[in-house]
């Protein structure tokens, strides 16, 4: 698709000129480094569509980008230019039925759920889609980002990312090798860490049941299968895969309220305290002294000792 001369003209002058906040630090660059982290995505095919959501992708991209572009002391406020865009007349925001977001958020998370999904103006989106995204991004790195791209250019060729060692740490595989960006503690770290936590845990358990062996994957790819904290995460802070099993949901209500645990020779153990059908083919005994069905790769194997946690702390005895 060959985009109108004109369309391209349009964006060109819209994104030389956008408008930049001023801070003590100089104007703030939060805008171009967004839209470079949409052209981005969407040179990668993690953006097909003209509805964007708040992903893991997408908050660590932009992350990345803000740490190799911009040298001076503004912190990289994914929310900022999130909602600030819409001042520019191409980016839009669709709320939730019952929300509203017509005030800064700042808080990724809060946004997130707030958020139907966001979506830009269709002639840029189909520029987007052309081969006219290689000359908007030059223009964009070339406009305000000119001392910093050629590094930039270099890192992202060279093919590691932040997405990868954040991915890395959470497998519990080779330490991360990317010290330009190192994860900071922060929320939208922690939000990005939560995410791919949910994404990676069904994976490496080949989107099956730990327990039940239950897998179920529909044609658009979902899975029944959710990722369970063995040690919630508001206790250990930790979010690496060997803090987690894959469950089916039941099954996962039931450990987080302590019907069911794992001891460590890592075989289920059902709470004496419960009272159930045992004729029913959903009863939780029929899995007492099963062993766990474990993760592809010994690496990702749960720890002992955060399952010894949840016997002392949560298993009803």
């Amino acid at each position: 698709m060959i985009p109108e001369p004109s369309i391209l003209r349009k964006y060109i002058r819209a994104f030389q000129k956008l408008k930049q906040g001023g801070t003590r630090y100089g104007k703030a660059p939060h805008k171009p480094v967004f839209l470079l982290t949409i052209i981005e995505l969407i040179e990668k095919r993690l953006i097909t569509e003209n509805r964007l959501l708040i992903t893991p992708e997408l908050v660590a991209t932009f992350k990345e980008n803000f740490a190799l572009l911009v040298k001076t002391a503004h912190k990289d406020d994914f929310t900022q230019p999130f909602y600030y865009l819409q001042s520019e007349g191409f980016w839009f925001l669709k709320a939730k039925p019952g929300f509203q977001i017509d005030t800064y958020i700042r808080s990724v998370q809060t946004l997130s759920d707030r958020l139907e999904y966001a979506f830009l103006a269709d002639d840029l989106f189909n520029l987007l889609i052309s081969d006219a995204h290689f000359q908007l991004k030059q223009l964009l790195l070339d406009t305000y980002f000119g001392e910093t791209k050629q590094a930039f250019l270099q890192i992202k060729n060279y093919g590691r990312s932040y997405l990868q060692d954040l991915e890395s740490d959470l497998l519990n595989e080779k330490e991360a090798t990317y010290p330009v960006l190192q994860p900071v503690e922060d929320e939208e770290t922690r939000f990005v860490r939560g995410g791919l936590f949910k994404r990676l845990i069904p994976k490496v358990y080949d989107f099956t049941c730990a327990i039940s062996g239950m897998k179920v994957i529909a044609v658009d790819g979902s899975s029944l299968v959710e990722a369970c904290h063995i040690v919630p995460i508001s206790i250990s802070g930790d979010d690496k895969v060997t803090n987690g099993i894959a469950l089916c949901p039941n099954l996962h209500t039931a450990f987080d309220r302590g019907m069911i645990s794992v001891d460590d020779r890592l075989r289920v153990v059902i709470s004496p305290l419960i009272a159930e059908n045992s004729q029913s083919p959903y009863n939780l005994r029929q899995f007492h002294g099963k062993p766990l069905q474990l993760p592809i790769g010994e690496v990702h194997y749960p720890k002992t000792e955060h399952f010894g946690w949840h016997l002392r702390e949560r298993f009803r005895r």
